[in-house]
């Protein structure tokens, strides 16, 4: 096996333990250690992170040329005379780059990132060609929701196809920006949809995608899928109740402007709330990423809470000294019931070796 190096220090800890208790003699010790080697450089995260950099940098490529007056008159000449033309030579475009992605794939499925990239641009390709088709279809109604909900199916197809977690992310990202678009146009665009504003109603898309993720997250097909769903689904959860504790379910920014930020503490609570519950789960599970969006949107509420709330009213010292207080007395319970737990252990395990 072949680790990097906080994984390499945690299995000699763990052997090194298991030698010092007795659960394994010297020359066990010694053979499982050279079951393994620590990689003295990480070349996967500089791979990941070139990628990553390469397109950041062909998105800005391609900005860079959309600025340039000459090259838009050329494009115009080309594409703007038939939207549909240009739709289906970039929809061509994406096919023949995805064909190349999946050739290349199961030529060399080990270059996992340059694999990706490729796809990526074939993600690029298929937005164009679906903007392009939305304009050559468009009849002046105003439901260009279809084309997210299109590029949303695609991109599922793509992704579930290609076991590709970076489609997938766009699958869900245009599926979230569908629901969005068609929320709007139902309402003719107004402020409110069965009474709640946008924050509101990504608060529920959230909820239910991570509804979904629970109950497909047993199914084989769907573990590639699983971690990214979840992910997302935490995002729109989190960062949509976030901004309900700072605009509420106001319906425009002249309601919420005159709209004294004490009125809007049950909002700030629902943020705090849904992250305790998300820092148990994740402590009760091991489950890193609720965990972490629990701890990150809890630390933003409590500054969401003191900016809207306590500005005028506490010094700011005080009301953090309060909170640094409180968390101490926490940390030193959840302490000492960690080491009673550790104490009962390692009596346990003396016993055994006695």
């Amino acid at each position: 096996m072949k680790l990097n190096k906080s994984q390499g220090d945690f299995l000699e800890r763990v052997i090194g333990r298991w030698e010092a208790e007795g659960c394994l003699d010297k020359e066990t010790a010694e053979r499982l250690k050279t079951t393994y080697t620590v990689r003295p450089f990480e070349w996967k995260e500089l791979a990941r992170y070139s990628f990553w950099i390469a397109i950041a940098c062909g998105v800005i490529a391609v900005i860079s040329v959309l600025a340039d007056h000459l090259i838009m008159d050329i494009l115009e000449k080309l594409f703007l005379s038939s939207y549909m033309l240009a739709s289906g030579v970039f929809a061509v475009l994406a096919v023949l780059v995805y064909y190349w992605g999946w050739k290349r794939r199961q030529k060399m499925p080990y270059k996992v990132f340059s694999n990706e990239t490729i796809l990526f641009l074939g993600v690029i390709l298929t937005a164009v060609s679906v903007g392009y088709l939305g304009a050559a279809l468009d009849n002046g109604s105003g439901h260009f929701s279809l084309l997210f909900l299109l590029a949303a199916v695609i991109y599922a197809f793509l992704g579930f196809y290609f076991s590709s977690v970076q489609v997938w992310v766009f699958a869900l990202l245009s599926l979230g920006a569908w629901y969005g678009a068609e929320t709007g146009y139902l309402t003719d665009w107004g402020s409110h949809f069965w009474g709640m504003n946008y924050p509101q109603r990504y608060v529920a898309f959230g909820a239910v995608l991570l509804g979904c993720r629970f109950l497909l997250s047993k199914r084989k097909w769907f573990v590639p899928l699983d971690h990214s769903t979840y992910v997302v689904g935490m995002l729109y959860l989190f960062i949509s109740l976030w901004i309900l504790s700072v605009f509420g379910n106001s319906e425009s920014w002249i309601r919420w402007y005159s709209t004294k930020q004490v009125e809007l503490w049950y909002w700030n609570l629902l943020i705090l709330f849904a992250s305790v519950i998300a820092v148990y789960i994740g402590l009760k599970r091991d489950d890193c990423v609720a965990r972490g969006f629990g701890i990150t949107f809890f630390l933003l509420g409590i500054y969401t809470l003191y900016f809207s709330l306590l500005w005028d009213v506490m010094h700011a010292g005080l009301f953090f000294f309060i909170l640094a207080v409180s968390f101490w007395l926490l940390g030193r319970k959840a302490e000492k019931v960690w080491n009673l737990e550790f104490l009962r252990d390692s009596k346990k395990t003396n016993e055994d070796i006695e």
